[in-house]
């Protein structure tokens, strides 16, 4: 009650201060969650009466009050794409971190990637922090692709730290059972033929040539001019995607036909 009485008759000119500290009064009072604490109503409501007060776009206050209702989403990616179209937060870095490990969660590694590399250009900050989550990342998409390099290979490939057995040249006497040597039968095609038989009289044949295959050009990070990872493109959100559907509410009907 005196929260709401202090939002209620607010005179001040930071009111974000009174969210901020209602919000941690009731995940302090309430650290289960739950109906009681009804946490997810508070962040609405604090997000909607905060709504277009572009003073409070590049405070990490306001970014984390954001985030905490990104929770209560449905659709927590919607929010961040919100959020990044109207240029909320998009100087710090918690919205590049939360925003790449929501699509880690998904498997989707490579708009991971695009996220963090997004925010490492606008320099946002802490820059260390999201330097060092950055790092973390490509360590664990690096782990989980040789991970699922070594459980798709069959078993009689070799592993990717296994060294390789020893191979029998070609043309190398076999051994068979007993005293008694074993050639292998071989068939000679092409310019082979040329070689073995230098008075056998045929015409000649052209080299033996692979079908025209496309060529592709290897990466070199060294040899590449300015940034070549794609941007991000704003999407034009007209308002903040809604959270999850409220328990214990009652659809609207007429007042005079319950009993």
């Amino acid at each position: 009650r005196e929260f709401e009485a202090e939002i209620r008759f607010y005179s001040g000119d930071d009111p974000l201060d009174v969210w901020e500290r209602y919000i941690k009064w009731t995940e302090q009072a309430f650290p289960g969650g739950g109906k009681d604490g009804n946490l997810a109503a508070v962040l609405e409501r604090a997000v909607q009466a905060l709504h277009g007060q572009q003073r409070y776009y590049k405070d990490p206050r306001y970014l984390n009050l954001w985030l905490k209702f990104g929770d209560c989403c449905n659709e927590p990616l919607d929010l961040y794409s919100y959020l990044h179209s109207q240029e909320i937060g998009t100087t710090l870095a918690p919205l590049y971190i939360t925003w790449a490990e929501a699509l880690e969660a998904r498997g989707s590694f490579r708009k991971a990637d695009l996220i963090f590399q997004e925010g490492l250009q606008r320099k946002a900050e802490p820059l260390d922090k999201l330097q060092a989550h950055h790092k973390q990342f490509q360590a664990r998409v690096s782990r989980q692709t040789l991970l699922a390099l070594e459980e798709s290979s069959d078993g009689d490939n070799m592993g990717l730290l296994e060294i390789a057995e020893p191979q029998r040249s070609s043309l190398a006497d076999l051994k068979g059972r007993g005293k008694k040597k074993v050639r292998a039968p071989i068939n000679r095609v092409g310019d082979a033929v040329k070689v073995m038989n230098p008075n056998r009289s045929s015409q000649p044949q052209g080299s033996l040539q692979l079908p025209n295959a496309p060529s592709f050009a290897v990466f070199d990070e060294n040899s590449v001019s300015g940034p070549e990872i794609p941007t991000l493109t704003a999407q034009s959100w007209p308002a903040p995607p809604v959270p999850r559907a409220k328990e214990n509410e009652l659809s609207a009907g007429p007042w005079n036909s319950g009993r």
